[in-house]
């Protein structure tokens, strides 16, 4: 039975942020808004020390497509909006989704409004309708006058909007911008059904990202979580994460 899973390498990964950036541009999605970050590949910064002997840890974060997923658990659906493929993947319906947040509120690596809940970021983000997801190629102001052209200018050159939009066709994820629903990381099944990596461990300059099946002894991805120590986000929430990370993101300390 295919489980599909991620390998994160802490010892490689920089921060860079090339995995956030392929994300959004992959799949469409908006700026942080109404309480929401739209990152389905985020980041957790945590800073320690005092200068000159100060140190700043990054760790990459995104759904864990967890094998005993509470989002899928807390759908109130039927069928379910939230639920789990045949390979592991927790996907989401959009035609069936009533737009509760029940599958937020129950994630564990999840906060329904990151401005009241503190948290740095949320794998499932709410669409609600009207908060103006791209309301930077709206406007008409340019960002250097006369040197640039305007967000409005340029989603209308391009006949897109926004401007870097890409179109991807996939069963049950057909309307990317859909209102009143919840979004999160679908492993890119639609670029998986095709015999694609997910954007996001294509664009990494560092290859600190692998994706395969963890029940297949001979994937990297397996072969990787044999070799070395690993761990999970939150554990003790008994979600079985399929996303796990192996070696430390360090930074020199000064002094």
């Amino acid at each position: 039975m295919t489980q599909y899973g991620m390998i994160i390498d802490l010892d490689k990964c920089v921060g860079c942020g090339a995995c956030a950036l392929g994300c959004k541009t992959e799949n469409n999605t908006g700026d942080r808004a109404g309480g929401q970050t739209f990152n389905w590949a985020d980041f957790m910064v945590t800073e320690e020390g005092r200068f000159p002997r100060a140190t700043t840890t990054t760790l990459p974060v995104l759904c864990n497509h967890c094998s005993n997923a509470k989002c899928v658990e807390a759908c109130p659906v039927e069928p379910k909006a939230m639920f789990k493929t045949a390979d592991g993947i927790t996907m989401h319906n959009d035609e069936r989704c009533i737009g509760c947040q029940s599958c937020q509120e129950a994630c564990p690596y999840s906060v329904l409004d990151i401005s009241e809940g503190g948290a740095q970021y949320s794998v499932i983000s709410f669409n609600e309708d009207g908060i103006g997801n791209f309301s930077r190629f709206e406007s008409k102001t340019a960002v250097i006058a006369g040197g640039t052209s305007t967000g409005e200018e340029l989603t209308r050159l391009t006949d897109a909007k926004p401007a870097h939009r890409t179109e991807y066709r996939h069963p049950d994820y057909d309307n990317v911008r859909r209102p009143d629903v919840t979004e999160k990381c679908i492993f890119c099944a639609h670029r998986v059904a095709e015999g694609k990596l997910p954007r996001c461990v294509v664009v990494c300059p560092a290859e600190a990202r692998v994706f395969g099946d963890l029940s297949d002894a001979n994937s990297e991805a397996a072969r990787l979580l044999k070799a070395n120590k690993s761990f999970r986000l939150n554990e003790k929430a008994g979600t079985q994460p399929n996303v796990h990370y192996i070696g430390s993101f360090v930074t020199r300390k000064n002094g």
